[in-house]
């Protein structure tokens, strides 16, 4: 499976994206600032993260369905998704330089992201909408190309 996110608005505090499936458009997002500004996936030239406050640099990331997160396990409103008999396995970024524990979730503005990114509907300036319905119709798309043992790439761009 290949995920696409294309960021089409990179703001001072925020930026928003596209995210694809296949080729096909499935939602918004929204990030936090990116500033990978020559955008070649690694900060130099003068970029530097800032926790919780930075973007993952533009890149292809491998994502899996099989890492638990031990804080969205424990936030009842995840209830729903329990993929395996366990909370919290939500698609999770790997081998993403500087950054660790990057996930795919609900959220509604870059300050709910700490470099994750967030799913929705761009309907609102710097951030989105209808996050955890997205979510709802996300998670089994990957959950199923994870359990027929497809890898799901995400390009970032």
């Amino acid at each position: 499976m290949e995920i696409d996110l294309r960021r089409i608005a990179r703001k001072p505090t925020y930026t928003i994206g596209r995210l694809s499936i296949d080729g096909r458009y499935f939602c918004d997002t929204v990030e936090d600032k990116d500033r990978d500004l020559n955008r070649n996936g690694v900060f130099d030239n003068g970029e530097t993260k800032v926790y919780a406050q930075t973007a993952i640099p533009n890149g292809r990331y491998r994502v899996t369905m099989g890492v638990q997160s031990p804080k969205f396990s424990q936030r009842a409103e995840y209830n729903w998704w329990k993929p395996n008999g366990r909370y919290g396995m939500l698609p999770r970024l790997i081998d993403v330089r500087h950054f660790d524990g990057i996930l795919i979730h609900a959220g509604s503005s870059a300050r709910s992201s700490a470099g994750c990114i967030i799913v929705g509907r761009n309907t609102v300036v710097g951030g989105v909408t209808d996050s955890m319905a997205t979510c709802r119709k996300l998670y089994p798309l990957l959950w199923d190309a994870h359990r027929r043992g497809e890898q799901i790439w995400i390009n970032v761009h």
